[in-house]
């Protein structure tokens, strides 16, 4: 198994697919990458890249290349993420080329952090789909040849964000690839791709990290202290991104929130919950929001097992004296419809819904079970 697998952390399975696809010589020409946002799928994609172009007979000559991919530099990687579109842009602008220079520089400084540490996540605002324009600039990257180079590789990040035009650019590179390039596709939303680039590419599935393999990310990879990661880690469902969203939004100021909210919500007491809401919502303060969703559904997941079976593992130890209160009054609630509620209303903030609304929402559904 090549060195550069190591670098992937977790998911053995995938390390293992692509150590015997790299082994048989016989390389797709495209992928799909598929799993939640965070678990380390564009890690792997740049580690699969350096894995391809590495040769023992030319270390040298390898090591100047190695350097050159983890850096995201061309032609050996082209990297292609959502950006924001420019003022007064159109389809016949290249895809920078009407950014200002402040966000050309925060661009530049979010491709530093991710070269330096490929399991960062690049943030940029405004980031909402995958310009056609980046597509077409495909054709220019393919139209240079490079014959020194063994494999070329195009990754593609988020790219479920691109729309029916940018795919349909997409599908007429995938059907007559040139020799030596690869395309890697990474999505945490495979469905919302055409089923006729699903159908061109190798389907590799991701799975959520294990606690023992994210704690050591957060504290080796991120420099999170060990004590804060520890407290963070159940919370995340097995991903970087949502590990880093809690440290950066005040986990413990976003468990006492979201412990407030269960309570002012069961108690019908509607105007102290909203009032939680309240900050996040003059900011507009979706990734807050988002992450308040994410622990009421843990809380109602542990109050679930705390029901069916007493002194087991869960998320709320800490508050466990929450869950013991609401089954005494309430031991017969049904909470399934209402966390589905809760995940969709979640799910529904790509398509700009109004946050007032949203948030009078989740106040609504958690009410419901103390209806009766």
């Amino acid at each position: 198994m090549s060195i550069f697998f190591d670098e992937i952390i977790g998911n053995d399975k995938v390390k293992i697919i692509l150590s015997n696809i790299l082994q048989s010589g016989n390389i797709p020409h495209a992928f799909l990458f598929t799993g939640a946002d965070g678990i380390g799928k564009e890690n792997a994609a740049i580690s699969f890249t350096k894995a391809l172009n590495y040769s023992q007979q030319t270390p040298q000559i390898s090591d100047k290349i190695i350097t050159s991919i983890d850096n995201l530099n061309e032609p050996y990687i082209k990297y292609i993420l959502p950006l924001p579109r420019g003022k007064n842009e159109t389809e016949q602008n290249d895809p920078y080329e009407k950014l200002t220079e402040d966000e050309i520089d925060q661009i530049n400084l979010e491709f530093k952090k991710k070269s330096t540490n490929h399991l960062y996540k690049i943030k940029i605002k405004r980031d909402n789909f995958i310009k056609i324009s980046s597509i077409r600039d495909i054709k220019k990257f393919l139209s240079f040849s490079y014959e020194d180079i063994k494999y070329r590789v195009i990754l593609i990040s988020q790219a479920h964000l691109m729309n029916e035009e940018s795919q349909n650019a997409l599908l007429k590179n995938l059907e007559e690839p040139p020799e030596g390039v690869i395309f890697i596709l990474s999505t945490s939303s495979p469905e919302k791709l055409r089923e006729t680039i699903r159908s061109r590419c190798w389907k590799i599935n991701f799975q959520p990290l294990e606690e023992n393999d994210l704690l050591y990310i957060l504290t080796q990879k991120f420099e999170i202290e060990s004590s804060i990661a520890k407290e963070v880690v159940p919370f995340s469902g097995g991903s970087i991104q949502t590990a880093m969203s809690l440290i950066e939004n005040d986990f413990e100021s976003l468990l006492d929130k979201t412990i407030k909210i269960l309570r002012y919500s069961f108690g019908k007491k509607y105007n102290s919950a909203f009032m939680e809401f309240e900050e996040m919502l003059s900011e507009s303060d979706v990734t807050r929001i988002k992450l308040v969703i994410t622990m009421i559904i843990i809380w109602l997941n542990d109050y679930q097992k705390y029901r069916l079976v007493e002194g087991g593992r869960f998320f709320y130890s800490n508050r466990i004296e929450t869950l013991e209160k609401f089954k005494a009054k309430f031991p017969d609630v049904n909470i399934a419809e209402v966390t589905n509620n809760l995940d969709r209303i979640s799910s529904s903030f790509r398509n700009n819904i109004n946050l007032n609304v949203a948030v009078c929402n989740i106040v609504f559904q958690l009410s419901k079970l103390t209806a009766y």
